[in-house]
């Protein structure tokens, strides 16, 4: 990214003419259109949130609420560009310090101000090892100053390179110039929180009865593994452009639970379609089926601590062993793509390439598979035998019987599968109680760095445990780089070691795929899968 020495006087024209088109990042009603008396949407969530705390979470079950009820300093618009939201100008120097103006006038949703100094306590909450927050290492990824050092518990979290100048200015300090801050801004986990709440309720400050939020909906109710209920928050400095009033997030995990309750009127938006009923229910209800490119991978993730998989030719051979082709076009089919790449082929501007083997015949890698597994130890006499994980859900279920059927066939392996709920499987992970594990990314901004720091040496989204001292050179110096083609020549190489060392197997790249309502206005995807209830509304009906 060049270096923009803009004064405060462009930045502010700049900012106008954003908002003069922010309408992508908010309802826009089309002139004529008859809006239903009842504003009201029900969106089934897919899963019980782990929590509400932005600090506390690592996925999109926590991140579609987080993302309806606060509000970031700025956000990434469907065509890529950066949109003010909380900061209504900002100017950097050399790309290292980066001044945001807070918009006059910003509210929590009870009335009181929302300061500079709420959004510096809120990150110095993120990267305290005290927190244990699965995202302690995002600051670091961003080149925060002394963020890595504050994660790792060498420094004070007062350390930390933001500060406030004063009530409405934020000022962030980065060890080397990082070409994605704006985009990484744009995440749920950067989102400022009430220091006031959270002290005074501690772990409980997310009730609805406690709660405060920046953005334009507050929860107003939370009945555990039932829904969860937002409400319009007035305060919301955007309200004007909110039309929806009322929003319930379901926690519903069974695929065809949320359909039937769908085709029964009871749901407005299906979370994701089952694999079984996609073909029937394009034809059926074609209309109402939306497919989504989204990015984000599918992904075995193995225990690299754990013997067998401490030796990279064990996990090798069940990369090659994994007929991925036919678990995309066979077992899901609804337009997923074979992976060998943990990141994207193509994200963020750049074009990465597949392993060499990915382009092998199928024969040619299940002989290479068999070699290697042999030369590790394991054979008909000694069959590697093995717990594969997967957090609830037919789908995850299917695919794991396929893979599992798949390793038998192909190489005399016995994959036990193993299922737990959402929550717990986290913690699973997190503790390292493992063998193979489902996992699945979706990229927090677009770039290929988003996947790939989940496997840099120390990262706290890194529950594989790999270590390797070159991968972590390749992405140190990717964002070092502002020139693009560079930078796609250090993720290449990062890929090449993934690829290499195999620390997860990609299965397959998503798509996303919901169901909607033909009343449901301003319904849209973005390319990381979110879509959020203040663009939409309902139509009479």
């Amino acid at each position: 990214m060049k270096s923009l020495h803009h004064n405060r006087i462009t930045l502010t024209l700049l900012a106008a003419g954003l908002l003069a088109s922010a309408s992508l990042l908010a309802a826009e009603v089309p002139p004529g259109t008859e809006l239903a008396g009842k504003q009201e949407l029900v969106r089934n969530n897919g899963s019980e949130p782990a929590t509400l705390d932005p600090h506390k979470v690592e996925s999109d079950v926590e991140g579609n609420i987080i993302r309806d009820i606060f509000e970031g300093l700025v956000a990434v618009r469907p065509d890529g560009t950066i949109e003010p939201r909380l900061a209504e100008t900002w100017e950097q120097k050399d790309n290292t310090v980066w001044t945001f103006h807070l918009r006059p006038g910003i509210t929590w949703s009870d009335g009181t101000a929302i300061t500079a100094n709420d959004i510096v306590w809120s990150w110095q909450r993120l990267v305290d090892p005290k927190t244990v927050s699965p995202y302690a290492s995002y600051p670091a990824n961003m080149h925060i100053a002394h963020a890595a050092e504050i994660s790792q518990g060498k420094m004070a979290p007062d350390s930390l390179g933001v500060k406030a100048l004063d009530d409405q200015t934020l000022q962030i300090t980065l060890t080397q110039p990082n070409a994605s801050l704006l985009q990484m801004l744009d995440h749920y986990v950067m989102v400022p929180i009430d220091p006031v709440v959270v002290k005074r309720f501690g772990d409980k400050w997310t009730q609805p009865s406690h709660i405060v939020t920046s953005g334009a909906y507050k929860p107003t109710q939370w009945v555990v593994n039932e829904r969860i209920v937002a409400e319009r928050n007035l305060r919301y400095w955007d309200n004007a452009h909110t039309v929806i009033n009322k929003v319930t997030y379901l926690p519903i995990a069974s695929e065809t639970a949320d359909v039937n309750r769908y085709k029964a009127g009871e749901i407005d938006i299906v979370y994701t379609v089952p694999i079984n009923q996609f073909a029937q229910l394009k034809k059926t209800m074609g209309s109402e089926l939306k497919v989504f490119p989204q990015l984000a991978t599918y992904y075995y993730e193995f225990n690299t601590t754990k013997a067998p998989f401490n030796d990279p030719r064990v996990r090798m051979a069940l990369n090659l062993a994994l007929d991925k082709d036919i678990i995309a076009d066979k077992v899901l089919g609804q337009g997923q793509r074979a992976a060998w790449l943990i990141s994207q082929p193509v994200i963020g501007g750049v074009t990465l390439k597949n392993p060499d083997y990915a382009s092998w015949p199928k024969e040619k890698r299940i002989e290479e598979a068999k070699k290697l597994l042999a030369a590790a130890g394991f054979g008909p006499d000694h069959p590697l035998t093995f717990n594969l994980l997967y957090n609830t859900s037919e789908s995850h279920q299917r695919i794991a019987i396929a893979a599992s059927s798949m390793w038998k066939k192909n190489l005399g392996v016995n994959a036990k599968l193993q299922n737990q709920e959402w929550k717990t499987m986290l913690d699973t992970m997190h503790t390292g109680n493992f063998d193979v594990v489902r996992y699945a990314w979706v990229a927090d901004y677009d770039d290929a760095a988003s996947f790939l720091n989940n496997f840099r040496t120390g990262d706290s989204e890194n529950t594989s445990k790999y270590t390797n001292p070159a991968y972590d050179d390749a992405l140190k110096n990717a964002a070092k780089t502002a020139d693009l083609a560079k930078r796609g020549e250090y993720y290449q190489q990062a890929e090449d070691l993934l690829a290499r060392d195999v620390p997860a197997i990609p299965v397959y790249h998503y798509v996303r795929t919901h169901l909607v309502k033909p009343w449901v206005g301003g319904f849209s995807s973005d390319k990381m899968g979110f879509y959020y209830t203040k663009d939409m509304y309902i139509l009479k009906h």
